[in-house]
């Protein structure tokens, strides 16, 4: 019953950025992203329940469900990122093809700043994706092939660009503020 209730949270609260994004690809996209995320969350307890000999199911299933979900709204984001990059990229394009329609410096740099937050992103989902696929059942792409480093390294380099990110975004928001 908790996880249908955060499933329903999670779309009520895309409810209000719902009215922000013109991008309806970009929508839904987003709204399968959190589905899956607040899917993945409950199976990965259950597996860890059964390991941890709580409940008395397979746990190797319960982790290649959460495993998949994780997986899943990676790719989502990938997908989302790769197209808000291409949006991006052709406004701020058009924006310099004709001197009338050039916009204004901030926006300009707002954009900018946006293109390289997505890029950032999309770098830290797929380091996350290569190791999404390592922890599937072996005979998937390339599953359970990486060496320890491999692993070690693709998450550091995940957690390196998402701190970088959220202290670029803490500075930008504290240069805002009043």
């Amino acid at each position: 019953m908790a996880a249908l209730d955060g499933l329903a949270s999670a779309l009520e609260s895309y409810r209000g950025r719902d009215r922000l994004e013109e991008d309806i690809f970009v929508r839904w996209l987003s709204i399968v992203g959190n589905i899956a995320d607040q899917l993945y969350y409950p199976c990965e307890h259950v597996a860890w329940a059964a390991d941890a000999k709580v409940l008395h199911v397979d746990s190797a299933r319960w982790w290649t469900l959460s495993t998949a979900l994780w997986g899943l709204s990676l790719l989502l984001g990938i997908a989302r990122s790769s197209w808000t990059m291409l949006r991006l990229k052709q406004k701020l394009r058009s924006s310099t093809a004709t001197f009338t329609s050039r916009l204004p410096r901030s926006k300009r740099r707002a954009m900018e700043a946006r293109m390289q937050s997505e890029v950032l992103t999309l770098l830290s989902n797929l380091a996350d994706l290569a190791n999404a696929v390592h922890w599937l059942p072996q005979g998937i792409l390339w599953a359970g092939r990486f060496p320890p480093w491999l692993v070690g390294l693709m998450g550091t380099i995940s957690s390196l660009l998402s701190i970088y990110q959220a202290a670029r975004a803490n500075g930008q928001a504290e240069a805002t503020s009043p």
